[in-house]
């Protein structure tokens, strides 16, 4: 089986650490070397969790296309997935998804 480098995109260290320091209290975990397509960040926060796939926005479009494991992770997968650029988007997606004292189905 051949393996390969997991290659993160320029921006990821600093949108993890940006994140981390806007919501202390939520758990990031940086899942960049699961492989398979799987989303760069799992966010945990309020019983709630999140899924981020993280691009650069300084690369052409052409450059932060998905790649095909990602491609299929994003179609195949039932919850909720996000491509996002920065950490303000990232808190911009939870404030549009999550709606506290939502009940649950």
């Amino acid at each position: 089986m051949t393996r390969y480098a997991k290659r993160t995109d320029e921006n990821h260290s600093d949108v993890v650490d940006e994140l981390r320091a806007a919501l202390p209290e939520a758990t990031v975990f940086d899942a960049s070397g699961t492989g398979a397509g799987f989303p760069d960040i799992v966010l945990g926060w309020r019983g709630h969790n999140f899924l981020f796939e993280i691009k650069d926005p300084q690369k052409p479009a052409s450059a932060r296309s998905l790649t095909d494991a990602q491609g299929k992770f994003h179609l195949t997968w039932q919850g909720q997935v996000t491509i996002v650029h920065s950490a303000a988007e990232i808190l911009a997606s939870i404030a549009k998804i999550y709606t506290p004292n939502k009940s649950k189905p």
